[in-house]
């Protein structure tokens, strides 16, 4: 199982590392790409985060990716959502039957992608117009291969959700043990 997650500046830091970090405990390759001009990505709080790669020497390669995760953040969605590369790539994953995840904002890209129609999703609260009649109130949702999460807060969640329909509840599960959580 490899995962791609696309970094903007001002990507939610907890959504993001949250994901990778649980993936990562639960052995599926992770790889973070900035989809700027530099690997180097300030977060929504200032942190300063270091991408696996840049999205242009990914993006030849996508093929060999079976999910993209979406953070969200403002500035970062809004940066996702003007990318057309990124835009590009969730049709294409969807059109292929991967996986399409997001949380936070990020729904949003998946809105603009056009890949939640006759489909259900969630978002954070304020972006659920956005969505218009595929947003539910509900911290996780899945919806086939799209899985859609509310915010900061169900991080953790979200990542032990994703974990569990790419390598299994099992590992899921062991991996939630280790953290002291569960889902």
């Amino acid at each position: 199982m490899k995962v791609l997650i696309p970094l903007a500046p001002g990507v939610e830091e907890l959504e993001a590392i949250s994901v990778v970090d649980v993936l990562r405990r639960g052995k599926v390759e992770v790889v973070t790409a900035a989809v700027m001009n530099s690997k180097t990505v300030m977060t929504a709080h200032g942190v300063v985060w270091q991408a696996d790669a840049l999205w242009t020497q990914i993006e030849s390669d996508l093929d060999s990716f079976d999910a993209i995760v979406l953070p969200g953040g403002g500035a970062g969605t809004e940066a996702l959502m003007a990318d057309k590369r990124v835009i590009s790539a969730i049709k294409l994953f969807d059109r292929n039957e991967k996986f399409v995840c997001a949380i936070c904002a990020a729904p949003m890209v998946l809105a603009k992608a056009e890949v939640l129609k006759n489909r259900e999703a969630t978002c954070y609260p304020t972006c659920m117009e956005a969505l218009g009649s595929s947003y539910r109130d509900a911290p996780v949702i899945v919806d086939g291969n799209i899985i859609t999460s509310q915010g900061p807060g169900t991080a953790l969640l979200f990542a032990l959700v994703l974990l569990c329909h790419f390598v299994g509840e099992p590992i899921a599960r062991q991996v939630a043990g280790g953290m002291l959580t569960s889902f």
